[in-house]
């Protein structure tokens, strides 16, 4: 990195604007970046949705929050460009690595250090090893990019599972999936959560807000807060105290196999669970060449006994 003022802490910006599970994928690469540049002021460029989240995170100092504004509205686009430009970093690492970041990087200091991904959407190489790679042309030890780890980001949900009559050994499922994408979502969770409940296990669902319906379909007990839907913090309390998880390809499954607890994710031909990087520890996936078809058995067969 190059020599900085007398007295001035390098200044450092990552950009991972979104979404939610590349957010949570990219716990990993954050740690190597901190432990690398230890007095450095990290800086995080991310999504206004994210904002929140990403201000708990331990391995960053400060956010910018990038609306990516249509280009017509040349005057957040413009006020955005000021404001990385005020902040002399003396590196990026574009996590993101998308047509308006390299946008960014032409209009930002010609010869600030500037290292990007090289994944294409297109490509069949998760994220993480991208990263990795990423990491290796610059000097970076990537010792974690490989582990991510959002245990931080998880409340102590205690007092919610015990006031819903929810006990230890729960399997917890995302039935659901972004609106945009009904496609990734398996048809048969009811099955699903009468066969576990039959089978003497408890199934708990924490639904998001365009997903109540779904969820209060299935017969198992469904998590809300004292204020409506939980939130990031108080669901990944909920998925990291689950003996197991069941969900499709969406930001909670990957929530989940990044805090650690074992579970299994459900893919159709939409994606490769290779392409997501969603095998993690005791996390594995099956895929379908076709969703409707696969059936309660076969996922029922993948869930371990209660304890």
């Amino acid at each position: 990195m190059p020599a900085t003022a007398a007295g001035r802490r390098p200044s450092i910006l990552v950009i991972r604007q979104g979404a939610f599970g590349d957010l949570v994928q990219a716990d990993g690469v954050l740690r190597d970046i901190r432990a690398h540049h230890p007095d450095a002021h990290i800086t995080l460029l991310v999504a206004p949705q994210y904002q929140r989240l990403m201000a708990r995170c331990p391995h960053v100092d400060t956010l910018i929050v990038d609306p990516r504004a249509p280009w017509h509205r040349i005057n957040h686009n413009l006020e955005l460009l000021r404001l990385l430009r005020e902040r002399s970093f003396d590196r990026v690492y574009d996590l993101q690595d998308s047509q308006r970041t390299r946008l960014y990087r032409r209009l930002m200091r010609p010869d600030l250090p500037w290292l990007g991904k090289d994944n294409p959407g297109s490509s069949a190489v998760p994220d993480r090893t991208a990263y990795a790679r990423l990491l290796a042309r610059a000097g970076v030890p990537a010792t974690q990019t490989d582990a991510p780890d959002v245990r931080w980001m998880a409340d102590d949900v205690s007092a919610l599972l015990s006031a819903s009559g929810v006990e230890p050994g729960y399997v917890a499922l995302v039935p659901g999936s972004s609106a945009r994408h009904p496609h990734k979502r398996w048809p048969h969770y009811a099955e699903l959560a009468r066969r576990l409940a039959d089978g003497g296990r408890q199934v708990v669902v924490a639904p998001g807000p365009d997903e109540l319906e779904l969820a209060r379909s299935l017969p198992c007990q469904v998590l809300l807060g004292p204020s409506g839907f939980l939130d990031w913090f108080a669901l990944a309390g909920v998925l990291a105290s689950a003996a197991f998880v069941v969900g499709n390809d969406t930001g909670p499954t990957h929530l989940a196999a990044c805090l650690g607890t074992p579970g299994l994710a459900l893919f159709g031909p939409h994606t490769s669970a290779q392409r997501t990087g969603i095998r993690l520890r005791d996390f594995d996936a099956i895929e379908a060449p076709d969703l409707q078809r696969l059936s309660p058995d076969e996922v029922i067969a993948r869930i371990p006994s209660a304890p």
